[in-house]
């Protein structure tokens, strides 16, 4: 039975690329419609339509965030993502327009990621950039690992020179490899959509990306410097049989790996939620605007209405944000 829903799970995977530009380009149409009062029911059914496919493409995503990356935090979140996106659908077919914010928020998210996503140019750039700006910050701590390209190490992946080779012990071979996943495009691309999805003065806008994108490229590479090292110098080889068991894989062939799913799939990505919250905050005292959608995030999660902006005394703005 197991095997039957994993294998339904891991055929529906192979349709998330298509289905992500998809879902891009009906959240923008809504988008559109909504910012410029083109028209208010023409942007709530392309907007319905939109979180309904989100909802999809989050379910194709289950596979390989839970079974391939083998991520806790992802594949949680994952799970989470599907019915929250049906019920976002709902509250904004039943009228909730304070939602087309976070809608908005989710059009710019998908047109800045997407791209880097997908197009080979630019993740090239992107990777090979926080490459070497992560084997700098490396040698700065003494450490000099051999980079070479990624498609000489598996032949799956792209001739990028963004792969650091180790060798922890005599005739053991580790090799740590930034993809676009470990570039902090993501993260960024977030707080991009969520700057940009509200109405709000242009210059505290411009602020409040001088204060977040800069902090998460910077806290991306301690971050990337963090695994790398404890990965590639086996430094956090805890509880190696129980962590071998929960992460399935064989110890006696890859010991190292343990080292990798302490300091990536437990550390980092709990780091990495710890440090977006703080974040957060930071951006919610330049532009208070956001917390309309921090608001409608709370009321999903909890089914009560919360006034964070008369709690922190900011302005009242309109139900879709204005």
């Amino acid at each position: 039975m197991i095997e039957t829903v994993l294998g339904v799970l891991a055929w529906f995977s192979q349709w998330s690329d298509p289905l992500a530009w998809l879902v891009v380009a009906t959240f923008v149409v809504g988008a559109v419609l909504d910012w410029y009062d083109l028209s208010r029911d023409a942007a709530r059914t392309v907007t319905v339509a939109a979180w309904v496919l989100f909802a999809f493409f989050w379910f194709t995503q289950i596979y390989s965030f839970a079974f391939v990356h083998k991520s806790i935090v992802e594949g949680i979140g994952t799970l989470i993502a599907v019915p929250g996106s049906l019920y976002v659908a709902l509250l904004i077919r039943r009228g909730r327009d304070s939602l087309f914010v976070l809608s908005r928020a989710v059009a710019v998210m998908g047109a800045v990621f997407l791209p880097f996503e997908a197009i080979l140019v630019l993740q090239e750039v992107l990777i090979e950039l926080v490459t070497r700006q992560t084997e700098f910050l490396m040698s700065l701590l003494g450490y000099q690992p051999e980079v070479v390209l990624g498609s000489t190490i598996d032949s799956s992946h792209e001739p990028f020179r963004n792969t650091f080779v180790f060798h922890p012990e005599p005739g053991y071979r580790i090799t740590y490899t930034i993809i676009i996943a470990c570039t902090g495009i993501g993260s960024m691309a977030i707080f991009v959509g969520l700057i940009a999805a509200v109405r709000a003065p242009l210059q505290r806008k411009l602020r409040a990306l001088a204060i977040s994108i800069p902090v998460i490229y910077a806290l991306n590479l301690v971050r990337n410097v963090f695994i790398g090292l404890s990965f590639g110098t086996m430094k956090m080889q805890l509880v190696p049989e129980a962590t071998a068991t929960v992460f399935a894989f064989d110890l006696a062939t890859d010991p190292g790996l343990v080292s990798y799913y302490w300091a990536d799939r437990i550390l980092a990505q709990t780091g990495s939620v710890l440090a977006l919250v703080a974040i957060t905050w930071l951006v919610v005292r330049e532009l208070p605007e956001v917390l309309i959608v921090i608001e409608d995030l709370l009321y999903m999660a909890t089914g009560s209405e919360y006034d964070l902006r008369g709690a922190l005394g900011a302005a009242p703005v309109r139900a879709d944000g204005e």
